[in-house]
């Protein structure tokens, strides 16, 4: 990390700005002490893969075209609870 005194930080500011927008971090030292430091913009909230969404319930991921197709076929008729049906296509 650079370190610039704050006389050269006023003389160059727009190019250490610049510096900084470019992903570079700057220390400003007074007296030769740190006290600040310049530095891009930096995103608060994490990124998230679709693996990330689909397990906090955000999306649902498309089909796996290699995941074979389910053998089993379970009729449903009305007042079918699904929860019991997945257990006995499940064997559970």
């Amino acid at each position: 990390m650079e370190q610039v005194g704050i006389r050269d930080l006023r003389q160059s500011i727009t190019a250490m700005v610049r510096s900084a927008g470019a992903g570079n971090k700057v220390q400003i030292t007074i007296d030769g002490h740190p006290v600040a430091q310049l530095g891009p913009i930096e995103n608060d909230e994490p990124t998230a893969s679709l693996q990330d969404l689909a397990d906090r319930g955000e999306l649902v991921l498309a089909p796996d075209p290699a995941r074979p197709k389910a053998a089993a076929k379970v009729e449903l008729w009305h007042g079918a609870r699904i929860d019991h049906l997945i257990r006995e296509v499940r064997g559970r």
